[in-house]
């Protein structure tokens, strides 16, 4: 089915999705951490306002209150818990430097391929208006999943964590015109709770290790493995030489 046929509604669906899919990419190549949080926050909005839309076309109600929940949590409460914990770590203006972003971003792209190659049997099977927007709702997850693996801060990570959690949102959103009401807002009290328990875990490392890059502590426990046998009896034999 053509672009062109579709309703208005259905074709600004498709827009507002195209344009939280574009916020992942720029997710992906964005350095500096407070973007990378005003980001996060406009893909909520996008995804909130896609929300939306699928209410009007659907004729579910239950989805305004996902919206609200969306807008709530994700443009204002997780970016302003973020914006607070990066102040107080003193990283607001660090910038992350990312090895071979150019990859990084074809990685991205075949990822995107990849959702549309997966959700033709669900788009041909499909009878639901927003059947289009399926694949984008699995490449805002896998490019969240890629965001968590490519960045060493574990503030990126709690990030691209959280854009996944959004991707399986979207998903359920375009894929059954949402959850039931209860099960979505127990996934929103987990997510909060998720949120402030990760602000914990990040104070902790910084008193902990003095770092939150990941990459540092892999060079911790290589530091303080243990000598090998004949490198410590060689060590003990210069020793008595001593």
């Amino acid at each position: 089915m053509g672009i062109a046929s579709l309703g208005l509604y259905s074709q600004a669906i498709i827009l507002f999705a195209a344009l939280a899919l574009f916020t992942s990419f720029i997710m992906l190549a964005q350095a500096r951490m407070m973007p990378l949080i005003y980001t996060f926050a406009w893909q909520g909005l996008l995804l909130a306002v896609v929300t939306i839309l699928v209410a009007i076309v659907s004729k579910h109600p239950h989805l305004y209150v996902s919206a609200a929940l969306t807008i709530a949590l994700k443009v204002v409460v997780i970016p302003w818990l973020l914006y607070r914990l990066s102040v107080r770590l003193d990283m607001q203006y660090d910038a992350e430097a990312i090895t071979h972003p150019t990859l990084l971003l074809l990685s991205g792209v075949a990822l995107v391929i990849f959702s549309y190659y997966v959700a033709q049997s669900i788009i041909h099977l499909s009878g639901l208006a927003t059947r289009n927007t399926i694949a984008v709702s699995i490449a805002i997850e896998l490019l969240g999943m890629l965001l968590m693996c490519a960045r060493k801060s574990a503030v990126a990570q709690v990030i691209g964590f959280m854009a996944m959690e959004s991707g399986i949102f979207f998903a359920a959103v375009v894929a059954t015109y949402g959850m039931p009401l209860i099960v979505e807002l127990g996934v929103a009290f987990d997510v909060l709770v998720a949120a402030i328990l990760f602000g914990v875990f990040f104070f902790h490392l910084r008193d902990s290790f003095g770092s939150l890059n990941v990459g540092e502590f892999n060079r911790l426990s290589e530091a303080h493995q243990p000598m090998p046998l004949s490198e410590e009896r060689s060590v003990s034999s210069v020793q008595e030489r001593a």
